[in-house]
């Protein structure tokens, strides 16, 4: 691109608030935004000054795949953010540029490949299937979330972890303190020194371990001393957390598929479609509020047009690039048939999310536990009534009302 086509004078500089949005309504703030140009300037709820948003889903993939912008200069920045408090620790995962972040990631790969995902799907099948008995055996009306979207993945990621059956409601308690805004900061920090301190036990104690699981593969990586204590514990931290992820979107799923029950019938009738029907949901539920971590520009960039200054603060929006309508053609539909599907629910580049197969495993099993298992299942309350969580980070239902 010449030089005279680069943008110089930069856009306007956009509130975006956190708006609690109810049900699956996409952010109409973000919807502005797209339509205002590929690259924007943001400034968020907390932190400092503002900085880019970069919306367009090729765009998207450039910023997240390229080493000119990085994650550990992040680390001593005050940078416009959703979250009241930032308080990330050195080798975190998420702050960390390769080859540090390769090393990391490399450690515990195998069991997030389809093989390590594929070792916990029978265990998993049989845990849902408990839990659904359970919610039939105490009747209808049953709260979905508290019965079974937020007990399972918790069970599923403790399994895949190496967490022992009796610890999941610690796990569970530290990571609600960890992720909700509402008790602030210092709570927030405890949960977190708290579950750090019972991996670093874990790991500690599996140094020679040759198991699967995760703490077994940390534990084996620390001996070898290939990563630190430190690096191992802040990972198996990340995961945990991140676990519990899939409460929130397959509430979602489920919001979406009992206010549409159109969809929910053609995947009773169609089974066979469940897979694609699940990725296409994963493309079109807004996961989040707002955006998640920044990169910042190590070099002067240009990327569609615009001229991003080396030291300038960068986020993308993988819920934009999903309606992105150059790559999904009507993108506000959601199409059972949509192939390919390219999306980027889980992310982009070095930092994607590595349990992106497990989510897709967990979200196909609660699909057919519930669709096949709880033929009448439907809301017990109006679409209208359901409530959504306010004021998180992550969207999804706080309570999902059901009947048979």
């Amino acid at each position: 691109m010449s030089e005279e086509t680069i943008t110089e004078t930069p856009p306007p500089v956009r509130n975006w608030p956190a708006l609690d949005l109810s049900g699956a309504d996409f952010d109409p703030v973000l919807r502005e935004l797209m339509d205002e140009g590929p690259v924007t300037r943001i400034k968020l709820p907390n932190g400092e000054g503002w900085a880019w948003l970069v919306t367009r889903y090729d765009d998207v993939r450039t910023v997240t795949n390229d080493p000119r912008f990085g994650r550990e200069a992040v680390m001593d920045r005050q940078v416009t953010r959703l979250a009241p408090h930032f308080i990330p620790s050195r080798g975190a995962v998420g702050f960390l540029d390769p080859p540090d972040h390769t090393r990391l990631r490399r450690s515990v790969a195998a069991a997030f490949t389809a093989r390590g995902v594929e070792r916990v799907r029978e265990r998993s099948r049989r845990m849902l299937a408990e839990l659904v008995d359970e919610m039939l055996q105490d009747g209808p009306p049953a709260d979905l979330t508290e019965a079974v979207l937020a007990p399972f993945p918790i069970a599923v990621i403790c399994e895949l972890i190496g967490v022992p059956a009796a610890d999941r409601h610690d796990m569970h308690t530290w990571t609600q303190l960890i992720l909700s805004s509402a008790h602030g900061a210092e709570v927030s920090e405890r949960a977190k020194k708290e579950m750090g301190a019972y991996f670093a036990d874990l790991i500690g104690l599996r140094e020679g371990s040759t198991g699967e699981d995760v703490t077994s593969l940390l534990g084996a990586a620390v001996g070898r001393s290939e990563v630190t204590l430190e690096e191992a514990v802040g990972l198996a931290v990340l995961l945990q957390i991140g676990g519990e992820a899939v409460t929130n979107n397959s509430g979602q799923m489920f919001y979406v598929l009992l206010t549409r029950p159109e969809l929910a019938e053609r995947l009773r009738a169609e089974p066979e479609i469940r897979p694609r029907a699940v990725d296409e949901l994963l493309r079109w539920i807004p996961h989040r509020n707002a955006v998640g971590l920044s990169r910042i520009a190590l070099e002067d960039v240009e990327i569609s047009g615009v001229r991003i200054r080396q030291g300038d603060p960068v986020y993308v929006s993988y819920l934009a690039a999903n309606r992105d309508p150059d790559v999904f053609p009507d993108p506000e539909t959601i199409d059972f048939s949509r192939s390919p599907n390219p999306h980027v629910s889980f992310g982009f580049g070095p930092h994607y999310c590595p349990g992106g197969m497990l989510a897709r495993l967990e979200s196909e099993l609660l699909v057919d536990a519930l669709l096949d298992g709880v033929p009448g299942l439907r809301l017990a309350v109006p679409a209208g009534e359901v409530p959504f969580k306010k004021g998180a980070l992550i969207r999804g239902p706080e309570a999902l009302p059901v009947t048979w």
